[in-house]
This record gives structure tokens, sequence and C-alpha cells, in this order.
């Protein structure tokens, strides 16, 4: 072949790959696998190009083109942070948000779910409301009776600190088994969701009964919505690894659940040490009568907001990207 019908019949192939080069360098962890395989075929087409004009075209303009090209592909595939094992600050300003950024799709249909069951669950209830006094039990429902809320035990049977401690326990029991559950293609995820809405619809049906729905609310406003997004979160990052087992698209099933896997476990790990703030605040502020419900509100919010800004990446240095 000549040089010049080579370099007229390459260079295309050579354009393409410096321009996606280009554009992977400004967000290397945003592309996606195919587009990862593309450029490790072009990789390998340049590296080819590269041998052939050292070989037949030495000290050519597009000899020395390639050996520039191939130069930054070796670089950039080869890609790794210089800051090595990723610490706290880093695993809370990059790799948790990266990671819920992943399964944010199915954690939007946790939530979806989540909420069909809270609807299913309190309009039963209202309509027959035996089944949400029946989920609460006898000694519950005569503690309503009285207008008492089974939620003051909180604070008159145990010390404030111990029952704080059992309940960062079970919430965390809770999101674990939703997390886990994906490894049964989601269905333990999906028993999460579908159950802890539809007791929370079915119990909020069965205080209103009594007229003691209010009461709950500003029981649960402090904690109650943080508790609930980390557990759709974590049952959303099991619903993932589900889905890459039951649906890895055209990628090799091992790696699609490899980073499944990955993903759903840097998310729980985010998600944990929130479970016990929520086990202060449950135990401390919630039941408190002291605490005014504006101020039990407005603490709840908080929590949910500084979540969220974690969890998209807000907090990083200069803010989120993309």
């Amino acid at each position: 072949m000549e040089y010049a019908g080579f370099v007229r019949l390459r260079t295309p192939l050579w354009d393409s790959f410096e321009k996606e080069l280009e554009s992977a360098r400004q967000d290397p962890r945003r592309l996606q696998y195919d587009e990862v395989e593309a450029i490790a075929l072009h990789y390998r087409q340049v590296l080819h190009d590269h041998a052939l004009a050292a070989a037949r075209f030495p000290g050519t303009g597009a000899a020395g083109r390639l050996q520039r090209l191939a130069l930054e592909g070796t670089h950039w595939l080869r890609w790794e942070r210089s800051d090595g094992v990723a610490g706290p600050g880093r695993f809370l300003a990059e790799l948790f948000p990266r990671a819920f950024r992943a399964v944010l799709p199915h954690v939007s249909v946790a939530a979806a779910l989540f909420l069909v069951a809270l609807l299913f669950g309190f309009t039963l209830s209202v309509a027959q409301p035996a089944v949400g006094l029946g989920l609460l039990g006898p000694g519950a429902v005569a503690g309503l009776r009285e207008g008492h809320l089974w939620t003051e035990s909180l604070t008159s049977v145990v010390p404030p600190e111990v029952s704080s401690s059992g309940i960062a326990t079970n919430n965390m029991s809770v999101a674990l088994t939703g997390w886990a559950g994906g490894a049964l293609a989601g269905t333990g995820a999906l028993y999460v969701v579908l159950m802890n809405g539809f007791f929370l619809g079915a119990i909020l049906a069965a205080t209103l009964h009594y007229s003691m729905a209010g009461r709950l609310l500003e029981f649960v406003a402090a904690h109650g919505p943080l508790e609930l997004t980390l557990i759709v979160v974590t049952a959303g990052a099991g619903l993932s690894m589900g889905h890459a087992l039951v649906a890895a698209s055209d990628r090799p099933r091992r790696e699609a659940v490899a980073e499944a896997g990955r993903n759903a476990l840097m998310v729980l790990v985010g998600c944990l040490p929130w479970f016990l703030v929520l086990g202060v605040v449950e135990g401390l502020v919630s039941p408190s009568p002291a605490v005014p419900a504006s101020t039990k509100a407005a603490l709840g919010a908080g929590l949910v907001g500084l979540f969220a800004l974690t969890a998209f990446g807000a907090l990083r240095r200069g803010g989120p990207r993309g």
C-alpha cells in the first residue's frame, strides 16, 4: 500500500479515535459500556496502523500522529486515580454518589411500588378497619381506644439510649433484608418495599379511625422521611442486582452482575451510617412531647435534604458534575 492511499483510507478512523479520547477525558466515569467498547476497538486498530506506519513509512507525519494516538490511548485505557485507596471523604463525595446514580432508576421503581402499596394498605384499612387494627395487635388497639399511641412506650418503658440502639438495629435489619433480597432475582427487595408500604398505609388508616393520625404523623415527622428514603434506596439497590441477574442485556451476565453488585454494595455502605443517626432521632426526639411538631418536621426535612445532597454528589468540591 502506498503512503497516500494509506493516509486517505485510515484518516477517518484516526480522527474518530482522537475525538472519542477527547470526549472520554472530560468524564470517563460517565461513559456507557458500548462507548468504552468502541474506544477499545478503535485503539486496537490504531495500534495496528501505528505498527504498519513505523515499519513502512517511518518519519512521516502519519507515523508521528499514530505514535501520539497510541500513547494517548494507552494512557487513557490504563487510567487510574493517583490517590490510591478511597478514604471516607472520597467515598462520600465521589464513590457513593456515582453508585447512587447507577441504581437511581431502580430506586425510582422501588419508590413507586412503595407508594402504590401504601395507598392500597390505606384504602383497604379505611374500608375494613380490622385490617389495620389486626396489624397493630390488641395492646396497641387498647391504647388507641384510651387516646394513647404505642410509641409512648419508647420513653416510658426503656431508657432512650437503649431504645435508640434497638431502633437502629431493627431499621438496619430491614434495609439489609431488602438489599440482600436482590440476590433472589429482586424478590426480597420487592417484598420489603411492598410490605413496608402496605403496613404504613394500613397503620395510618387505623390511627385515623381513632382520630390519632395527627399524633402518629407528629411522631414520625423527625425520623420517618429519611427512614423510608433509606429503606427504598437500599431496596432499589437490591432490585438493581436482581435486574442484572435476570436481564443482563447484551453484556456477559457475570460482568453485569459484578458491576451491579459493586454499585449496590457502595449504596448500602453509604446508607448504613444514617440509620445510626435515625436511631438517636427516633429514640430521643420523635417521642419527646417537649419538642414542637414544627421542629420535628424541620429536622425530618433537613435530614432528607442532607442525604440527598450527599447521594447526588453536591457535597464534593466544586459541586456536582453533570
